[in-house]
């Protein structure tokens, strides 16, 4: 019976550990041009001002609020992906990956609050999900092409 918790537990452990490795690197892609920050300060994310407070550049951070703040903003833009071409679309099986991911890391911020552990390392991966797909709907706008509009111009009328 121990040898079959053990197993169960190895083997949760295992795919947790290939599962956020997954993500990590789905989140090295580079893009061929930045587009986090216009597509941020549009529609007005706080990720990025978060990211950088807790990078050591800005005030204390308030972490009671953070969850309803990395909430909204993955809200915000998961709305965006779906939305921003012409047709309908679905997420790409990146996009899902990504999307269990930081959800996973909201529970993870969750968990290390009650234990009073150190909250930045979820915050970070959070915003960096984030941060991926700020620029994945900054691209989709662009591909599409409207004109002469930027990308952020673009969403600043819709």
């Amino acid at each position: 019976m121990i040898l079959g918790w053990l197993i169960l537990i190895l083997s949760a452990a295992m795919v947790g550990f290939y599962f956020q490795a997954t993500c990590q690197r789905l989140l090295l892609r580079k893009f061929d041009r930045e587009y986090c920050q216009s597509i941020a300060a549009v529609i007005r994310l706080e990720f990025p001002a978060l990211r950088e407070t807790l990078e050591g550049f800005g005030p204390q951070v308030d972490y009671s609020r953070l969850p309803r703040t990395l909430k909204s903003d993955f809200l915000a833009l998961t709305y965006l992906l779906k939305n921003t071409t012409a047709a309908s679309r679905s997420f790409s099986k990146e996009e899902w990956l990504l999307i269990i991911y930081f959800r996973w890391q909201l529970l993870s911020l969750a968990v290390r609050r009650l234990l009073k552990a150190d909250e930045k390392k979820a915050v970070i991966r959070s915003t960096s999900v984030l941060q991926y797909f700020a620029n994945v709907v900054g691209e989709h706008v662009h591909t599409v092409g409207f004109g002469n509009s930027t990308p952020a111009s673009y969403l600043a009328n819709v």
